[in-house]
C-alpha cells in the first residue's frame, strides 16, 4: 500500500521491536502485556509528532484501548481490514511472533479475541474493508477506493 502511495510504511509491532531491542514474544514474556500496550500507545503518540503522511499497520491490540483509537483518529483515516476467524487462522497458522495465539486451540483464541475486539474495531475504523476470499490487489483496491471518498 505504501509503495502504491510512495509514501513511509510504519508496523507498530516492528517499531516497538527496534527500539527495545527485543522482539514482541520476548517484550511479552519479560515485561509482559500491559507494558507491551503502553508501548503502543507511545508509538503512535511519537507517530503523532512526526507530522508525515504514512501508511501505519498496527496490532490488533492496539485498537482496544481507547486512548489508542483517540490516536488513530488524529493520526488520519483508519481502515479496518475485517477478516472471518478462519482467514485469519489460515494466515497465521505456525507463526509463532504472536503471543497472545501460542495456545492449544489458536483458532477458538481468535475467536474470542474477535468477540472481544469487534466493537472497538468498527468504532476506530472510518472506513471497513472485507479481506475474506480476496487477493492483496484487490483489497488494495478497496483500499485506495476507501480512501478516495
Amino acid at each position: 500500500m505504501s509503495e502504491i502511495l510512495n509514501i513511509k510504511l510504519v508496523d507498530t509491532d516492528a517499531w516497538i521491536e527496534e527500539r527495545q531491542g527485543m522482539t514482541v514474544s520476548e517484550i511479552f514474556a519479560t515485561k509482559g502485556e500491559l507494558f507491551f500496550r503502553d508501548l503502543e500507545t507511545g508509538a503512535l503518540k511519537e507517530l503523532l509528532e512526526e507530522k508525515e503522511t504514512m501508511v501505519i499497520s498496527v496490532g490488533g491490540g492496539l485498537p482496544v484501548r481507547e486512548e489508542n483509537r483517540s490516536l488513530l483518529q488524529q493520526l488520519g483515516q483508519v481502515i479496518y481490514l475485517k477478516a472471518q476467524p478462519e482467514t485469519i487462522y489460515n494466515r497465521i497458522k505456525g507463526d509463532t511472533t504472536r503471543p497472545l495465539l501460542q495456545t492449544e486451540n489458536p483458532m477458538e483464541k481468535i475467536r474470542e479475541m474477535l468477540g472481544q475486539r469487534e466493537e472497538k474495531y468498527q468504532v476506530a475504523a472510518d472506513k471497513i474493508v472485507t479481506v475474506d476470499d480476496k487477493d492483496l490487489s484487490e483489497i488494495l483496491d478497496e483500499i485506495l477506493e476507501a480512501v478516495k471518498e
